[in-house]
């Protein structure tokens, strides 16, 4: 007899397909991050003549830019040392322009303009020639006053060889005069120059025995510029002391220099070489206590090492 039961079929629909079997994997395991997508507001669905929802078109939102290079800096603290050196150089620029504006100050401020100019040293000239001279000097700032300014305006001085200058703030100019030095008397017919060791006329003398200087006769006009220099050279070498005792110095060349001192004795000097040397021997030869009994006449110092009196 047949079975009650009816045979069951199952739907097509309804039917699972076989489960496949899985391909082995390599146990591998891996980990990402990705960037959170930001959500988009939800568009609400409208129903449609048939019934069926309609999606409505949602606003298109664009996607923030990102910035380049953005994400997380860490900012460290500067070095205490670069710190330090940063702070010594604003002292160091600060100091520096304190003291542009000090010296700015002080070169260009009316407040340490010249209004006094003290004179010493003059013989020749006098204090009031040297001030007449350095007048263009009044209301001038006191450091941009130089020592070759002041030589220069006293140039028409023939008499002063050189300057040397002090600034005593606020007002004061010290000049101190060095004056050419005055070596023998030159005869020009009735008068006498004062002359150095240049030959450079200094004054006029009216009376040559109230200087204690010896003459030279004609000058360089008369026995010739070689000569006058060469005996000019001999007297500029000698000490005050033996200048003061000399009547008069000629030269019959450049080497054959003589002088004469006042007491009639004679100096054979010779030629301009040992200069120093041989006022030297002069002045140790003139100290000598002179003997009655054999007066000297004659001082020859032309050969230094070997002086001879006679």
């Amino acid at each position: 007899m047949g079975s009650p039961r009816r045979p069951t079929y199952a739907s097509p629909s309804k039917r699972q397909p076989p489960a496949r079997k899985a391909a082995a994997e390599p146990d591998v395991i891996s980990a990402s991050k990705s960037a959170p997508i930001p959500e988009t507001p939800s568009t609400p669905e409208t129903p449609s003549r048939d019934g069926r929802k309609k999606r409505k078109p949602a606003d298109t939102v664009p996607a923030p830019d990102k910035a380049p290079g953005s994400g997380n800096v860490l900012v460290f603290p500067e070095p205490p040392g670069k710190r330090r050196k940063r702070r010594i150089l604003v002292v160091l620029s600060t100091l520096l322009a304190f003291v542009a504006a000090l010296l700015a100050a002080a070169v260009f401020s009316p407040i340490l303009a010249v209004g006094t100019i003290s004179v010493t040293g003059t013989r020749l000239v006098t204090t009031e020639q040297v001030r007449s001279a350095l007048e263009p000097l009044k209301g001038r700032p006191l450091p941009q006053v130089s020592e070759d300014e002041v030589g220069r305006l006293l140039e028409p001085l023939v008499q002063v060889k050189s300057v040397t200058t002090q600034a005593r703030p606020p007002s004061e100019l010290v000049v101190e005069v060095h004056e050419r030095v005055p070596v023998a008397l030159v005869k020009q017919e009735e008068q006498y120059q004062l002359v150095d060791v240049e030959g450079v006329v200094l004054a006029g003398i009216t009376d040559p025995a109230s200087v204690s200087l010896p003459v030279i006769d004609g000058g360089a006009g008369a026995i010739g510029k070689d000569l006058f220099q060469a005996t000019a050279g001999v007297l500029g070498a000698l000490p005050p002391d033996v200048l003061a005792r000399l009547s008069n110095a000629s030269a019959q060349s450049v080497d054959a220099v003589e002088l004469k001192l006042v007491d009639g004795q004679t100096i054979i000097w010779g030629n301009a070489g040992e200069k120093e040397l041989k006022a030297k021997v002069l002045e140790a030869l003139l100290k000598v206590p002179a003997d009655p009994k054999n007066p000297v006449r004659v001082y020859d110092v032309s050969a230094p090492r070997h002086p001879v009196t006679r």
